[in-house]
């Protein structure tokens, strides 16, 4: 089959699919949806839907006569995966100054435990100014062992099994680690959206939303000529790569820098599944 016919076999999809699709899309990346995109690698549903809007997007034959629904539909799902992204790397600086917050805590707590443990002078001070870092069960436990006669004593031993789980739990972060690899999924997905529609996005003039009347109204009063030249000045002017805002905001919205972030934490981070890569990046 020739390359023309794989296309108009394609440009058979309505506009009311590619709607749907986008939407479908939508749904999947709002954080409020029941049914979310979980791993990108593994949804094969999710990244079909991508690749027909964007394919509908790049082989739609006429750019000029492109769908205005369908343009402003997929112009806002980039937009709102963009804005998505951006919480997401908001959150994922948020659970960097609260793992090293968690951090400095387990090295203070682990100062306070041998302090206690060892009857030191000040060991009751440093329970008594903790007390606004830690949980009133932990002062007390601190308390428990710093007065603790027998060291054999069932409630000593308990004592400092619970304290060094807490200070094992503020330094492994866990449940910090299994956020991360949440967003970490969510901002793979939101990126695939930004790169490949945005960048598809790219070649098609903003098509002009023009009341019927209006139109008719032109025609009666101008030739027909400057009316089609106004028009092609107007979606010269308009196209996605003329409007800088939201695809500088997708270029730079922080990946890098969230992707550094997110090595603080996790250890592995593959770079070229991180980011798919979009054709116009360089550009």
């Amino acid at each position: 089959m020739s390359k023309s016919g794989i296309v108009n076999v394609r440009m058979v999809i309505t506009e009311e699919k590619m709607l749907s699709n986008i939407d479908k899309v939508q749904r999947l990346i709002n954080p409020n949806s029941k049914k979310q995109i979980v791993q990108l690698e593994d949804d094969s549903y999710f990244k079909d839907l991508i690749e027909s809007i964007k394919s509908y997007l790049i082989e739609y034959p006429k750019k000029k006569n492109f769908p205005p629904s369908v343009y402003k539909a997929a112009y806002g799902l980039v937009e709102f995966a963009t804005n998505q992204f951006e919480d997401n790397t908001k959150k994922i600086e948020e659970l960097i100054r609260q793992r090293e917050q968690n951090i400095t805590l387990a090295g203070q707590l682990k100062d306070i435990l041998e302090s206690a443990e060892n009857k030191e002078k000040d060991w009751k001070e440093k329970v008594r100014k903790a007390e606004n870092l830690f949980e009133e069960d932990i002062i007390e436990t601190l308390t428990i062992v710093g007065k603790a006669k027998n060291e054999e004593a069932e409630n000593y031993q308990d004592a400092i099994k619970l304290l060094n789980a807490r200070i094992n739990n503020l330094e492994t972060n866990l449940h910090i680690e299994i956020d991360m690899e949440r967003i970490e999924d969510r901002s793979k997905a939101l990126s695939y959206i930004g790169i490949e529609i945005a960048d598809a996005l790219k070649s098609i003039p903003t098509p002009i939303e023009v009341p019927e009347e209006k139109v008719v109204e032109e025609v009666k009063q101008e030739p027909v000529q400057a009316v089609v030249e106004e028009k092609q000045q107007y979606a010269q002017e308009t196209t996605f790569e003329e409007k800088p805002s939201l695809w500088q905001r997708i270029k730079n919205s922080k990946f890098v820098r969230a992707i550094k972030a997110i090595t603080k934490i996790r250890i592995v981070l593959d770079y070229s599944d991180a980011l798919p890569e979009g054709r116009g990046e360089n550009n």
